[in-house]
């Protein structure tokens, strides 16, 4: 990636990869930053500006190819490479979480689930076994993980994380509702539902 990518920008990226998806199945191969940006809301200028901010793609008068232009945001976002994800917690969100074809699709590859309840260990979801958390340590140990899915409650997901990340895990895709603080050289995306239905409602109230 080129220079500095605003987090604006980085958060468009999977809109950018999911629009070129379904160019491609569309059989469309060949695209202007017009036609882009219409498709998806935004301005040919602001399509143009998003590019060049990760190494630029295409030709002046030619457009992008669709394809091209895809692989080139799927390498810049990492997609071109698996990545192993452990779930903790096997509640509702985990088991949705791992019941998700998507996922794997996209190069997410969920190998394994912890919980604390002895009513869930044992349990299979979606043909993963649900472990003690108690083994946590030696399966990190034996196996490399990448991600790490926090579906606890509030109150466990701050120790949670720092539990992992002593392991050697350095990103979480966390959906308790609370914010992680965690050391220089690790990652998290908070996933916060509640709050994403308070926009919503916000949102209609405007209108």
């Amino acid at each position: 990636m080129a220079g500095y990518v605003s987090d604006a920008v980085i958060k468009r990226l999977p809109a950018y990869y999911r629009h070129l998806q379904e160019l491609e199945k569309e059989g469309v191969t060949q695209i202007s930053s017009k036609d882009l940006g219409e498709r998806m809301n935004l301005t040919a200028s602001q399509i143009r500006q998003d590019i060049n901010s990760f190494g630029g793609f295409g030709r002046q008068g030619y457009g992008y190819s669709v394809t091209g232009l895809r692989e080139h945001i799927g390498h810049v976002m990492g997609l071109d490479t698996a990545h192993r994800m452990i779930i903790i917690g096997g509640g509702n969100i985990g088991k949705a979480i791992a019941a998700s074809a998507s996922f794997a699709r996209i190069g997410f590859e969920t190998v394994a689930i912890f919980d604390n309840d002895p009513e869930k260990t044992g349990e299979w979801i979606h043909g993963i076994p649900v472990q003690d958390i108690a083994v946590l340590e030696r399966f990190v140990s034996e196996q490399p993980v990448d991600i790490a899915v926090l579906a606890v409650p509030a109150t466990e997901a701050q120790s949670m994380a720092e539990r992992l990340y002593k392991l050697g895990v350095k990103g979480f895709w966390n959906f308790a509702p609370v914010d992680l603080k965690l050391p220089r050289g690790a990652v998290a995306e908070n996933v916060h539902l509640d709050e994403s239905l308070e926009v919503l409602s916000f949102r209609i109230l405007q209108e």
